[in-house]
């Protein structure tokens, strides 16, 4: 059987570097090493372009140049016979190359080095396996994607109307699908301009609550760019966030910093981004201890599953933005020790009884409804009252009080606070406190 380029694509992952031979125009050779080598198509390959002179100029003399690639899960190597077509260096490709090179340079310390000029656009002629005096280890063998899985699976988050329901989908998509156990929805916090955790699989802590920078990592990245980003070997970078090292509950009361969850022996991470009307919300985030986790049908499954996730948050936010059904009447006062909460301005992070609990939009949120309930004794109220309550001084929070009153309902069950927000129908929650209030405004 001919070789094709799909049949080599674990050979187009870094994880092993490739090699290039040029010849100048007297026929003195050159071999150096690559850091990218693309697949564009079935004929074509694009060769990041950040060459020694002495390549550059080889090309330039002699466009015939020999590819060695090596497939980084069997170590089994090809030669590929190429001629140079052109360089770009604007487009959708040369900004994907541009993008997975500074995303892996990024988790050494590199990203400000390792800057894409240009990509070389080359057609491939002819590819020959190259004999081995040993033997190679055996290809692993995978099961296709199951089509009626994947079809469940998106019935699965079309059924749910609620944040909550819809994250959760889409985590047990991620698991049943595609059998990865560890994974993340991060939602795009417009204020800070950061991404929060907002739903966790996997994780002995969730990180929900935790955050990545807008140009971080991969996480980053692909918020930042709208395209999906993996690293298929970890054994050679770091990992990427700020937060990670952070283990105790103290420190979470020091620094109000939620520890980004962690997969010690990562091999494989992929950041999928989650848009909808060409806006990214969030990113999909899934990491696994295997080398070469992510087939090119995984990222194709993974978007989809995203995609419909993200629609689906839009339409449930629509929905809790209409008027709700009138609220119960209050419950009656309950008795127990009293309850102390502390608001700190600055960055609307919440403290219950000494214990960090949430900041951002979803600290203001919590601070309202205890204001409301101080006030009037009500402990039932609409998300509508919420977003125009807080419309003004948050605009961001239009399109994301779902998922913020999410993040704030999951953190408070996560810490057994005394206090418990709970959906009492479309558009509507409660207010659960075990005993009296007080709350007051920290000045920093």
């Amino acid at each position: 059987m001919s070789l094709r380029l799909s049949n080599l694509s674990a050979c187009f992952e870094g994880v092993i570097p490739s090699i290039i031979a040029t010849a100048a125009a007297d026929g003195m050779p050159n071999i150096s090493y690559l850091s990218h080598v693309v697949r564009v198509d079935e004929d074509h390959v694009a060769l990041s372009n950040q060459f020694f002179a002495k390549t550059a100029a080889n090309i330039r003399a002699n466009s015939h140049v020999t590819l060695i690639v090596v497939d980084g899960f069997t170590g089994d190597q090809f030669l590929l016979n190429v001629a140079f077509v052109r360089s770009v260096d604007t487009g959708p490709l040369f900004d994907r190359i541009a993008l997975q090179l500074k995303a892996s340079s990024a988790q050494v310390g590199m990203s400000e080095v390792m800057r894409l000029r240009s990509a070389d656009i080359f057609r491939v002629h002819r590819i020959e396996p190259v004999p081995s005096p040993v033997e190679t280890a055996s290809a692993r063998r995978r099961d296709p994607v199951s089509l009626p899985a994947l079809s469940e699976a998106i019935r699965a988050i079309e059924r749910q109307s609620e944040a909550g329901g819809i994250i959760d989908s889409l985590l047990s998509g991620v698991r049943g699908v595609l059998g990865y156990g560890n994974a993340l929805v991060l939602i795009r916090d417009g204020a800070r301009g950061s991404l929060v955790t907002t739903g966790s699989m996997g994780y002995e802590r969730s990180g929900l609550g935790s955050e990545i920078a807008g140009d971080d990592g991969l996480i980053g990245a692909a918020a930042a760019s709208g395209q999906t980003i993996k690293v298929n070997d970890m054994s050679r970078v770091r990992r990427f966030g700020g937060a990670i090292g952070l283990e105790a509950e103290t420190s979470e009361n020091a620094t109000r910093v939620v520890a980004f969850p962690e997969l010690p022996m990562a091999m494989s991470q992929i950041a999928v981004p989650m848009i909808v009307r060409g806006i990214v919300t969030g990113v999909l985030f899934i990491e696994c201890t295997e080398r070469l986790a992510f087939r090119e049908e995984d990222e194709a499954v993974l978007e989809i599953l995203a995609g419909h996730a993200t629609s689906a948050l839009r339409l449930s936010e629509h929905a809790a933005a209409q008027p709700a059904q009138a609220a119960p009447p209050a419950r009656s006062a309950i008795g127990g020790r009293e309850i102390r909460v502390v608001h700190h301005r600055v960055d609307d992070s919440v403290f219950v009884d000494g214990t960090y609990i949430v900041k951002g939009v979803a600290g203001a949120l919590l601070r309202l409804l205890l204001q409301w309930h101080l006030k009037d004794g009500r402990d039932a109220f609409t998300n509508r009252e919420m977003r125009l309550a807080l419309g003004g001084r948050m605009p961001e929070i239009k399109d994301n009080l779902e998922t913020r009153l999410l993040l704030l309902r999951r953190r408070l069950e996560e810490k057994q606070a005394p206090i418990q927000i709970v959906r009492i129908g479309r558009g509507r929650v409660r207010l659960e406190v075990t005993g009296p209030l007080t709350l007051d405004a920290a000045q920093d």
